[in-house]
């Protein structure tokens, strides 16, 4: 009789004879089940697999357990490490029987084991791997010993098995028949990936290593690491990213790359020597990450026409500036994704290319090898290029290069570290470029923060109380300027881990260059004076335009303190 699921991929044309074939021999070969062999030659996406196999063996197929709350029992009597291994998580119990999602329904034994394990009938649904995953790690996170379980027996021996050589994109999924040491490592990564983070800190202190996640930019601590095991975890980082494991006095940088899924991940590292050992942190950037568009960014509506305006120029430079990790490079993508046309040529250099456009040229920065941003941008200049975006203007070098681009008919966006719009134009001209080719080149400055938005799931309404009274009047609000005379508040649930705020929106400056921003430049005249006069026009800064989106509701007063603090009206 058949495979059922052969019979469903044959009936819904999602493999070629050729390659049902190859699979059908890998299977005879290693002895996995069909399905194991599908995903990992990447002959199908987990998705349609899961969908293939719910219509041919007639099994139930849910793919979001984001709501699901785990039966206790099955946290009290099933090992973490045993529900990770197999991919088996309990979703319901009734009537002696307990509902259980299951991502490799040909693989029987562990089924067997689990049932014995909780003396129970299983009633088994069909489920993506992130997602089981995912409810294992929030159902077990009460747990005291979730770390310790996860480690097990943990032998000196093992950290023989951390050298071993590390697949060009490692699934961090495939945790069968792992060390222990590299199943806690991916189990770091998994998490902070569905937390949304951006960057994990592993820091050591004299009795453990306290585990850090950013999310939308704020630390939280999440378990601690054993400090018996540092040096394998730190080795087992180290590994995966080309660094030399024996060098521990002195700093080192490297990267790798992960699979979450369908879903890949690079990942920067930079380890530091401290008294208490290394200190790791990994910045996560996720290449199948969605592309904002500029209307979604938070831009209030004069500011995004306005940008909307400068991004159609044929030439001049567009300057976005603010501090690590405020956005910035999001909001240029934005604004490439908005004019990217098959009659533009557009070319990028950058460090590191953090989203990939299609129709696009994007060179990685590659300093060891003398490919720097100006070498690069010099190099761009040959390719006849419409519009370029320059990751960063960090010297002189480059940023004469750029403006010698923008005279001569290119459109250019670049990034720089500054702590307003107008001070765009006065750090330009403290780095030696001459105020009449910064007056004639720079078409307009955009200055950005990121503040948390209010979780949707948990937003109310709440009275202002003496301390948000003073914060509104810091920020020149008065209490019949919101809605209701209330503020709108997240009171915290599981979908926001308890924060109240969800992902985050922008707060910007935009500063065009007009007549009268000009004049002051060729006067070099300060930052603050631009800013005055720029204000008497119309001009609103940081701190005003994030009054504005908590009038809407979109994120707090002491969101938008926290990231204005330098901001003076």
């Amino acid at each position: 009789m058949e495979n059922p699921l052969i019979k469903t991929l044959k009936h819904k044309e999602l493999l070629t004879d050729e390659l049902l074939e190859q699979a059908l021999d890998a299977e005879r070969e290693t002895g996995w089940p069909l399905d194991k062999v599908l995903l990992s030659k990447g002959f199908l996406s987990e998705h349609d697999l899961l969908k293939a196999m719910s219509e041919g063996l007639a099994m139930e197929y849910e793919e979001n357990l984001s709501k699901i709350q785990v039966p206790q029992a099955f946290v009290e009597k099933v090992p973490v490490q045993f529900a990770r291994n197999y991919y088996l998580v309990g979703l319901e119990q009734a009537n002696g029987t307990m509902k259980v999602a299951t991502a490799s329904p040909f693989d029987a034994y562990p089924m067997d084991d689990l049932a014995a394990m909780l003396d129970l009938e299983l009633d088994p649904v069909l489920a993506p791997r992130t997602e089981i995953t995912g409810l294992i790690n929030k159902a077990y996170k009460n747990k005291q010993d979730i770390v310790e379980e996860s480690v097990g027996d943990f032998e000196d021996d093992d950290l023989e098995s951390l050298a071993e050589s590390v697949d060009t994109t490692e699934d961090i999924l495939d945790v069968a028949n792992k060390a222990p040491i590299i199943k806690l490592v991916n189990m770091l990564f998994f998490q902070a990936l569905k937390m949304r983070a951006s960057d994990i800190h592993l820091q050591p202190y004299e009795d453990r290593v306290q585990v850090r996640y950013r999310i939308d930019g704020v630390l939280y601590d999440m378990e601690a690491v054993p400090k018996k095991i540092q040096d394998a975890v730190t080795s087992r980082i180290k590994v995966m990213s080309n660094l030399d494991i024996a060098e521990r006095r002195l700093p080192q940088d490297g990267r790798a790359s992960l699979r979450l899924g369908d879903a890949e991940v690079d990942v920067r590292v930079s380890s530091v020597p401290t008294n208490a050992g290394e200190r790791i942190v990994m910045r996560l950037l996720d290449k199948t990450a969605r592309l904002y568009t500029l209307e979604e960014i938070g831009l209030l509506e004069d500011n995004l026409d306005a940008i909307n305006k400068y991004i159609h120029y044929n030439h001049g430079i567009i300057f976005v500036s603010g501090p690590t990790g405020s956005g910035k490079t999001t909001t240029l993508y934005s604004a490439l994704s908005k004019i990217n046309s098959v009659r533009m040529n557009v070319m990028t250099i950058e460090d590191p290319i953090e989203y990939h456009l299609d129709g696009i040229s994007q060179i990685q920065v590659n300093e060891k090898k003398g490919l720097t941003f100006a070498a690069g941008l010099r190099s761009l200049l040959r390719q006849d290029p419409d519009i370029m975006m320059v990751g960063e203007v960090r010297d002189v070098e480059t940023a004469r290069i750029a403006i010698q681009a923008a005279q001569t008919g290119h459109l250019v966006f670049s990034t720089i570290h500054t702590n307003d719009a107008p001070t765009v134009t006065t750090r330009l001209l403290d780095i030696g470029i001459e105020p009449y080719l910064v007056a004639t080149s720079v078409v307009v400055a955009i200055a950005q923060r990121l503040v948390r938005r209010i979780c949707d799931d948990c937003a109310e309404q709440v009275d202002p109380d003496k301390d948000d009274l003073e914060m509104l009047s810091d920020l020149k609000l008065d209490v019949d300027m919101l809605k209701d005379g209330k503020l709108i508040r997240g009171r915290g649930c599981g979908n926001c881990f308890g924060s109240g705020y969800l992902e985050r929106v922008g707060v910007y400056e935009v500063l065009p260059i007009d007549d009268v921003v000009r004049e002051q430049i060729v006067n070099r005249a300060s930052a603050s004076a631009i800013k005055r006069a720029s204000l008497e026009r119309g001009f609103r800064t940081l701190r005003m335009d994030g009054a504005h989106k908590v009038k809407l509701g979109l994120t707090t007063p002491e969101e938008v303190m926290r990231v204005t603090q330098l901001d003076v009206m």
